[in-house]
């Protein structure tokens, strides 16, 4: 079988496309026989799995997110940490900050994540939701499966990390930051955050 060459040109495109590194990218190009959508795939794979494990890693780092809306009706402030000052100076660590900012202002969440939702208002919900379905002669296995349905609507609605983006609601605000990680190679985190709305 021929060896596929892999040139420095197919290296140059793929890095730029992915921002993965050089010996990254020819392995990726090797392994997909010099197919640059097979290898974008690949590393796509490779840096979701190195996202993972990234996750667990402190983030003392970072920046405030800041986004106004125009006529300064709504404001938003947001820190988003990271592991290095390194990375929370670059223009990609920035942007998504701002992004994330602005999906606030926008979106309006009540939480980060799910685990930020108190005990008593995850009980209330869950008691609606069971009350809407009782008296429809469901066996109780169905009636927590419809539960925990509406429940994950519920955290749709309210957590910013379950929240589709306002700019491609294919994706949500966790995608985001889980592509960032991948991106950047460091683990990145959403500390808290603060919506003012004039007359609230």
């Amino acid at each position: 079988m021929a060896t596929i060459v892999i040139t420095a040109d197919q290296v140059k495109k793929l890095r730029d496309a992915t921002g993965a590194g050089m010996m990254e990218c020819k392995a990726a190009l090797t392994e997909a026989n010099g197919n640059i959508e097979d290898a974008t795939t690949i590393l796509r794979k490779r840096g979701l799995a190195a996202a993972t494990k990234k996750s667990g890693r402190s983030t003392n780092e970072g920046l405030i997110g800041s986004y106004i809306h125009m006529g300064g009706k709504i404001g938003v402030l947001a820190e988003v940490n990271c592991e290095s000052d390194f990375v929370a100076r670059t223009e990609d660590f920035q942007s998504l900050a701002r992004e994330i900012a602005m999906h606030i202002a926008a979106a309006s969440p009540q939480y980060v994540r799910r685990e930020d939702v108190p005990a008593d208002v995850l009980e209330r919900e869950r008691g609606i939701y069971r009350s809407q379905v009782e008296g429809q002669n469901k066996p109780a296995a169905v009636i927590e499966k419809i539960v925990e349905g509406k429940l994950n609507s519920f955290y749709e609605q309210v957590c910013l990390l379950d929240q589709p983006s306002i700019r491609d609601p294919k994706v949500t605000i966790g995608q985001i930051v889980q592509a960032a990680i991948a991106k950047l190679g460091e683990n990145i985190s959403i500390a808290r955050f603060v919506r003012f709305k004039v007359g609230e």
